[in-house]
């Protein structure tokens, strides 16, 4: 795959990564959809600002994943290869050491100026839609995406734990905004899922914005006390 796009144009990169966005987007809201529909939960039309603030997420992160396509080209960022048993240790290591960094981000996000300026727009959908994952004011965009890329910067991932975090990253982030729970509270007191960001955890952040700031787990929020179940 990298040696096919290391073939292609400067143009055919952009099309190429603009279309990859925008699929990974369309088959997150179905997947979003899906689950609505299997739980009965009556779906709320999106609106014109929200359709059109969602495809500059997406143009957003296409700049994004061309920038980390040219650190990789240019030996900036490092990847391995290899089908080992590193797979899975690289892809929990990205999930914590990302959930981390993305807690103290948003976090910080809503203890300063940024949050009037920034991020309240995220939140002005207090009860969510999946669309809202992509509804985010440009510049949290930027600053998610060069958190991303930092990331990648600082470590030598395996590329296939790369590729499997980032499906687990959309498959978390249309959970939590699907504005139901689908889990079973049975379920979610079992191990590991006591400990994972539910799709009723996200949705207490928006209903209380001072509480639940995590991502993936609920980790952080309970080390720091800004949990909320």
């Amino acid at each position: 795959m990298l040696r096919f796009l290391s073939a292609q144009s400067s143009f055919n990169l952009w099309v190429i990564f603009l279309a990859e966005n925008l699929l990974v987007t369309v088959l997150a809201l179905l997947f979003g959809w899906l689950v609505l529909q299997f739980n009965r939960k009556p779906i709320k039309a999106a609106s014109r600002k929200e359709v059109f603030i969602c495809i500059l997420t997406n143009v957003i992160n296409t700049v994004i994943t061309y920038a980390g396509f040219w650190l990789w080209k240019h030996g900036y960022i490092l990847l391995s290869y290899t089908l080992s048993w590193r797979i899975l240790f690289d892809f929990v290591t990205l999930f914590i050491l990302m959930d981390l960094a993305m807690f103290l981000f948003h976090y910080a996000i809503h203890r300063s100026v940024l949050y009037k300026a920034i991020h309240r727009f995220h939140h002005h959908y207090a009860d969510p839609i999946p669309i809202d994952l992509f509804v985010l004011h440009p510049l949290e965009t930027v600053g998610f995406g060069s958190l991303w890329l930092v990331m990648l910067l600082l470590f030598n991932f395996n590329f296939y734990a790369v590729f499997i975090y980032l499906m687990a990253n959309v498959f978390f982030g249309i959970m939590g905004h699907l504005g139901i729970e689908p889990i079973p509270q049975s379920i979610r007191k079992v191990t590991p899922f006591k400990y994972l960001g539910t799709s009723s955890f996200h949705h207490q952040h928006h209903l209380n914005i001072n509480h639940n700031f995590g991502f993936y787990t609920n980790i952080w929020d309970k080390l720091f006390g800004t949990y909320k179940g």
